[in-house]
């Protein structure tokens, strides 16, 4: 299982993005564990000062605006 964090204050690009990893990892057929981050701190702390941004295990996958659908496709296949 993937261990997936959306991070941003639940703006409406937040919410797509979100809603985007889930139907490409339904699309895969990989289970993920999505997290909503939204405190601005917890956010810093990746490093990211635009949002939204994505975290896949661990690791800063994406900062700011909306991902490409085939970017959200190889970082999950990761």
């Amino acid at each position: 299982m993937k261990a997936v964090k959306v991070l941003g204050p639940g703006c409406k690009r937040c919410e797509a993005t979100e809603d985007m990893v889930r139907k490409e990892a339904a699309r895969q057929g990989i289970d993920v564990a999505i997290e909503k981050v939204s405190d601005y701190a917890a956010i810093a702390g990746y490093g990211i000062l635009s949002t939204p941004g994505i975290v896949i295990d661990g690791k800063v996958v994406h900062a700011g605006g909306l991902p490409k659908a085939e970017d959200l496709a190889k970082w999950l296949e990761a």
